[in-house]
């Protein structure tokens, strides 16, 4: 009795001490615990302390402890309180050297939309790849920044080391792992293979062994069709047999031999009525639900995945194994119909997606297969859409059984397995309808009932009331998908237009206001489709300059196109409308890119609709004219009044430059938006040089229409032919007056003074050079114009130079030399050899004059210029 006493007495103290080293043990991880949480404070209260690149680390130099020395030469962004950024390519995010991503570094811009406009002004105007390959040499590159990590202040505690060992003894105390320690798992391969993966191939090498059998002995008719028949079901029946036996003590081994025999009893029975007609019709049907029904019950009892997937799946090996050519293609797609009923059933109580991706992918594959190969519209029309109707049917409820039953949600792979059936289906039934005389009538009907079998889908999940919301979204996304696929099947022209960018508002509305973001998704591609179409409208309902005949007209501004547009506009501003609305948060929040770039697309879809639809009337007004000018005077001579052509392209760039005018001073006065401020700049900048270049030159032409009045005796050409001239000068100065408000802009943040002085004074010498040869022509006196653009261009020259040194602006002065120096080439590699002795001596004199000016104002002045 005392010895157990004293047993129990040193038990009872190791059982104390465990215990009290629990508790030492529990007070120290909670006073790790709560350093932890303090070191975490300090780090989200000082996160900008963390850590230091190299280029912004100071270094002290002895003498002068308090001023830091930078490290290195500066990088692209400036650091706070410098005075002005520097432009650098920024190699760390390039794409190919860096310019783009360096432009969206210093102009605060997002990379994507810096390289989508790029992209957009190579394609369109051609400039875009000189461009970069001149700032690619021209502007230098940032330096690679490092980041350093500030040294850890001195601590009074246990290093780390320290730490993990008393971890690793206290996980040795209570017999668990340390944190650091990874745990091994010893996976038993020799295991895995003996018990597992041997039978399954075994059993395949015995089916495919079977079928080969059965092959060979019909091949070279070895053995009577019943008695092979009657051997495969011996087989079959033997494997069965044995399986069942086995069920108790080997359930997995057992499980593959069932699956493998109910395969060997499908392949039989199918040989035995489709090859040998030993069998009935009935009999052969009876017989597969029968076998379809045992394998149900089967997985079900063995609960074993394995045994729908040997038996259901591997039954659509027979023909293929069995090579049939007995053209009986009604049987094997109701022999698979049999199988898919069987999936389908298993379907209500377990949810194998395995075995139903198997069955999809074969049943439509072997299908897609024999439409494009034997499909015969005179012999299989009826058949093929039966069979395909019941196939997809199949498989739509079995996709929604097992988790409409259980009130699950659906996961990625289960809502692309929905969306890839409807698709399948509906494409291989509209190509059936389409090649058929009678059903091609029907195929906005097809596309309307798909709509409706998914309306009522939707219908019964939302009377279900399942937790699953987006379900119903998806089945009502789909609703809505081939409604608008039916728009342009029954309809045509404008008409597809308006449905698909008025359903696009629509879905975009409720996704946005009602925060279900499947809608919003749904009004995506709705909006380019809409784009699409009215592009594609456009290029058809409008001549875009090719003529066969004067007898179609339209009046301009009052006619069906340009309602479509003005439509299609008001649906897009609305959208921008929303798109812009802070109160409502975008679905794609969490992809910042992706959103930044929608919205940035979805009002320059809106404003480039805006310009092309006046665009267009303005083009086809002009068109139409000039069609209806034509004059046959034989039947070798025509004649058209090609001024309508020239005034066609020069109210088309007035109207450029109104239009990008208007929308400047909407933005400055309004908008307010940064990113539409440096774009409209940008399009500033190609409209005035398309004027400059184009614009003139037709402004020249029409002028020399006008003095050589060749075909006046048809038609009026009047002195409005030179008076535009002026008209479009307003439109260059009120668009070169905007885009000095713009500069002037606080929200700008960026410096375009230098730029814009460039602008301007190269649009002034080519305007006056023009209107300079202009008035010349007028006068009687082209021969001159040679010795007036020389002394014109030496005076303006003069003019910034005095410019220049008045407002201390370097880049005048040399903008003023460089002028000169081309005013000079031209003198003695062109004028010299055109002018007569007179005009030399004026010419020579004029500019030597100037030249000894501008030395004398460089000398007078250049104190302040060297300031």
């Amino acid at each position: 009795m005392t010895e157990n006493q004293d047993n129990l007495n040193n038990l009872s103290r190791k059982l104390e001490n465990f215990l009290k080293r629990q508790d030492i043990f529990l007070e120290e991880v909670n006073a790790l615990k709560a350093e932890i949480y303090q070191l975490k404070q300090a780090e989200i209260k000082q996160p900008s302390e963390k850590k230091e690149t190299i280029e912004d680390k100071p270094s002290y130099q002895s003498g002068n402890a308090s001023k830091p020395v930078m490290a290195s030469e500066p990088v692209a962004a400036s650091q706070p309180g410098t005075a002005s950024k520097k432009l650098y390519r920024d190699v760390n995010h390039r794409i190919l050297g860096g310019v783009c991503s360096g432009i969206a570094e210093y102009l605060g811009l997002n990379k994507i939309l810096i390289r989508f406009l790029w992209l957009l002004f190579s394609f369109f105007f051609g400039i875009g790849f000189l461009a970069y390959i001149i700032l690619w040499i021209a502007i230098p590159k940032i330096k690679k920044t490092s980041t350093v990590q500030k040294p850890s202040p001195i601590s009074t505690e246990k290093p780390p080391v320290e730490k993990k060992q008393v971890l690793e003894e206290k996980a040795v105390i209570f017999n668990t792992p340390a944190r650091n320690q990874k745990s091994k798992i010893n996976f038993d391969w020799e295991k895995y293979i003996g018990e597992n993966l041997i039978n399954k191939i075994g059993i395949a090498i015995l089916i495919i062994g079977v079928g080969i059998g059965a092959k060979f002995s019909i091949e070279n008719d070895l053995i009577s069709p019943l008695t092979r028949v009657i051997l495969g079901y011996l087989v079959g029946l033997g494997l069965l047999g044995t399986g069942l036996k086995l069920k108790v003590k080997y359930a997995n081994f057992s499980a593959v031999l069932v699956s493998g025999a109910m395969a060997i009893l499908y392949f039989m029975t199918y040989v035995a009525y489709s090859l040998y007609d030993l069998f009935p019709q009935i009999v052969t049907f009876l017989l597969m639900v029968l076998f379809t029904v045992f394998i149900i019950i089967a997985a079900l009892n063995y609960n074993k995945q394995i045994i729908a997937h040997i038996g259901l799946v591997g039954a659509y090996a027979v023909p293929f194994l069995l090579g049939d050519d007995s053209g009986k293609i009604a049987v094997l797609f109701g022999y698979m119909a049999i199988i898919n009923t069987g999936i389908l059933v298993l379907a209500f109580k377990k949810y194998w997606k395995g075995l139903y991706f198997s069955s999809f992918v074969l049943t439509w594959l072997i299908f897609a297969s024999w439409y494009a190969s034997e499909y015969q519209t005179e012999v299989h029309f009826g058949l093929a859409l039966c069979f395909l109707t019941l196939f997809f049917s199949i498989f739509y409820v079995t996709f929604l059984a097992f988790k409409l039953q259980q009130k699950e949600k659906f996961e990625i792979t289960d809502i692309l397995l929905l969306l890839a059936n409807s698709f399948i289906f509906y494409g291989i039934g509209y190509s059936i309808l389409a090649g058929h005389e009678t059903g091609s009538q029907f195929l906005g009907v097809f596309t309307i009932f798909n709509g409706v079998l998914h309306f009522a889908v939707s219908s019964y999940i939302y009377k279900q009331k399942l937790n699953d919301k987006n379900l119903f979204y998806l089945i009502s996304g789909l609703v809505l998908v081939f409604i608008t696929i039916a728009i342009p099947v029954q309809l045509d022209g404008n008409w597809v237009t308006l449905l698909w960018v008025g359903e696009a508002a629509l879905l975009f509305w409720i996704g946005r206001t009602k925060q279900i973001p499947i809608y919003e998704y749904l009004s995506y591609p709705l909006m380019l489709l809409a784009v699409i179409s009215i592009y594609q409208d456009w290029s058809t309902e409008y001549y875009f300059g090719i003529f066969d005949s004067s007898d179609a007209k339209m009046t301009p501004l009052l006619n069906i196109n340009f309602l479509s547009s003005l439509l299609f506009i008001a649906a897009f501003s609305y959208i921008t409308f929303l798109n812009s609305n802070k109160k409502y948060l975008p679905s794609l929040s969490s992809r910042k890119e992706f959103q930044q770039l929608v919205s940035f697309l979805i009002p320059a879809v809106l404003l480039s609709t805006i310009y092309f639809a006046f665009r267009l009337e303005i083009g086809n007004y002009f068109d139409q004219l000039f069609a209806n000018s034509k004059l046959t005077m034989n039947e070798y001579e025509e004649f058209y009044n090609y001024d309508h052509r020239n005034f066609k392209t020069i109210w088309i760039i007035n109207y450029s430059l109104l239009f990008l005018s208007v929308l400047s001073f909407v933005n400055i006065k309004k908008l307010k938006n940064r990113q539409l401020g440096l774009v409209n700049l940008a399009l500033i900048i190609v409209a005035v040089s398309i004027f400059l270049t184009q614009g003139l030159y037709v402004l020249s032409e029409l002028r020399e229409s006008y003095l050589e009045q060749s075909l006046s005796a048809y038609y009026q050409i009047g002195a409005f032919n030179v008076a535009i001239r002026y008209i479009s000068f307003a439109f260059v100065a009120i668009t070169l007056m905007s885009c000095y408000t713009y500069i002037r802009k606080e929200f700008m943040k960026v410096d375009f003074k230098m730029a814009f002085d460039l602008l301007f004074h190269i649009s002034i010498l080519w305007i006056t050079t023009s209107e300079l040869i202009n008035l010349l022509d007028l006068s009687g006196s082209s021969q001159s114009y040679k010795l007036g653009i020389s002394i014109f261009w030496g005076i303006y020259s003069l003019l910034l130079i005095v410019l220049g040194i008045w407002k201390q602006k370097k880049y005048l002065r040399i903008g003023a030399i460089a002028l000169f120096s081309i005013t000079l080439m031209k003198l003695f590699f062109y004028d010299i050899s055109h002018l007569n002795t007179i005009s030399k001596t004026v010419v020579f004199l004029s500019l030597g004059i100037l030249l000894l000016i501008i030395s004398f104002l460089y000398n007078k002045f250049k104190h302040k210029i060297s300031d």
